[in-house]
């Protein structure tokens, strides 16, 4: 890679006016120290991604990469929109209404949500299997928040108070609208 030769600085300063986003920005500000005689190993330290990253970034701004493009689309990453949700969007909203009802709303015999409770709700109400991290992760976009036992000789880790609801035992933490 000569020093990409076919492309100006001026021309990625352009560039720079039109991109969104932190990543399309590294890599133009990488490409313009580039063409100003900074390493490829340097701008991986200042960057604190690898050298092949920083190849990688580069080879963008090749004359086979901008034949059919613009160097701000070069830049850009294409969409990746990712594995497709378990829950439909309804679902979704009729499970948020659920959570933002206490458990015993919907049945189920327990003061506040809990991952493990959540776990099995959505196994016998919607027919899907998600495991504990993701039922947190559900349980924070509907809104909850953690709220560990006030007592004393109750407090323990997140993940104790977690268990002690698999455990059978009763409790006072769990996830709460705030």
């Amino acid at each position: 890679m000569a020093r990409l030769e076919h492309v100006s600085v001026e021309q990625l300063h352009d560039a720079l006016d039109v991109v969104d986003g932190k990543r399309p920005v590294q890599r133009i500000l990488a490409a313009i120290a580039y063409k100003d005689g900074v390493t490829q190993a340097t701008l991986a330290d200042r960057h604190g991604v690898s050298q092949k990253t920083i190849y990688s970034w580069l080879q963008r701004f090749t004359p086979a990469s901008l034949e059919d493009t613009t160097i701000a689309q070069a830049a850009t990453d294409a969409d990746r929109p990712g594995r497709p949700r378990r829950l439909g969007e309804e679902e979704r909203e009729r499970l948020k209404r659920h959570l933002h009802d206490p458990p015993t709303e919907v049945g189920l015999d327990a003061p506040a949500w809990m991952p493990a409770l959540l776990q099995a709700f959505l196994r016998d109400t919607f027919d899907v299997a998600y495991s504990r991290p993701s039922c947190r992760r559900l349980l924070k976009e509907a809104g909850l928040t953690y709220r560990p036992p006030r007592d004393a000789d109750r407090r323990t880790e997140r993940g104790d108070a977690e268990r002690s609801y698999d455990e059978g035992r009763p409790r006072s933490g769990g996830w709460t609208l705030p």
